[in-house]
C-alpha cells in the first residue's frame, strides 16, 4: 500500500469487530513506525497509555460519552502530549541533547543555547507549553493513524471525554495533556461503512498566496 493509498483509504470507522483482535507485535511496530513523526527539536512530547483489558476499556467508555468503539475495539489508545517535555533535566530532553552531540548535529558547548532555544519557544508561558504539547501529539497521533491503515487496521480519533476524568480514572500526571483518545483494531464488516466526508478545495485552502 502506497502513501496515496493510505491516505486516501484511512477512514475514521465508528464500529469495530470486538471477535478480531490486534496482536501486540502490530501495535508495537504501528508505534515505532508513528514514532517517525517529526517533532519540535525532535523532543518527541509524546507518550501513550495502551487499553486492551476489557473492564478498563469499560471504564474508559463511561468517560468517553459511553461511545460503543471504546469498548468494542480491541485497543484504545489515550494519546499524551508532556508540557514539560522542553525543560531542563527532563530525561528526554538531556537525553535527546546526548543523541545530537553523538550523531554531530551539535556539540557539548551547546548545551546551554539548546535549553535556553527550548524554554525560550516552547516553555515562555503556559499556552506555549500547551501549544507545544498539543502540537507535537497531533503529528504522533496522526502518524498512528495512517502507520496503523498501512498494517491493515482501522483507527478512530474521539476528544469527545472527559479529560480530568479520564487524568484521575488512569492516574495521568499534570505535565501531561490528552489531546485524543485513538480507538485501533478491524472495522466490523456486518456494518455499513459511511461514504467519505467531503474536505476543503484547494481553492477554500489556501487564503493567499505571495
Amino acid at each position: 500500500m502506497n502513501f496515496k493509498e493510505v491516505v486516501s483509504q484511512r477512514r475514521a470507522v465508528n464500529f469495530f469487530d470486538p471477535g478480531k483482535g490486534v496482536p501486540d507485535s502490530l501495535i508495537n511496530e504501528m508505534i515505532e513506525l508513528a514514532a517517525k513523526a517529526p517533532s519540535s527539536f525532535n523532543l518527541q512530547p509524546w507518550s501513550l497509555i495502551i487499553v486492551k483489558d476489557p473492564e478498563d476499556k469499560q471504564r474508559l467508555r463511561k468517560l468517553a460519552w459511553d461511545q460503543p468503539k471504546v469498548s468494542e475495539a480491541p485497543v484504545v489508545f489515550i494519546v499524551l502530549g508532556d508540557r514539560d517535555a522542553w525543560k531542563q533535566g527532563h530525561f528526554f530532553v538531556e537525553k535527546n541533547f546526548k543523541e545530537m552531540v553523538n550523531s554531530g548535529i551539535m556539540n557539548e558547548n551547546q548545551h546551554d543555547w539548546f535549553l535556553n532555544a527550548c524554554k525560550t519557544i516552547y516553555g515562555g508561558n503556559d499556552e506555549k507549553k500547551q501549544a507545544f504539547a498539543c502540537k507535537n501529539a497531533g503529528f504522533f497521533a496522526m502518524a498512528l493513524m495512517f502507520a496503523g491503515k498501512s498494517l491493515g487496521l482501522d483507527t478512530h480519533p474521539m476528544d469527545g471525554f472527559d479529560h480530568d476524568g479520564v487524568r484521575n480514572a488512569f492516574n495521568i500526571a499534570d505535565n501531561f495533556w490528552i489531546p485524543l483518545l485513538l480507538a485501533v483494531g478491524h472495522f466490523d464488516a456486518q456494518k455499513t461503512l459511511q461514504p467519505p466526508k467531503w474536505r476543503k478545495t484547494v481553492d477554500e485552502i489556501v487564503i493567499r498566496t505571495y
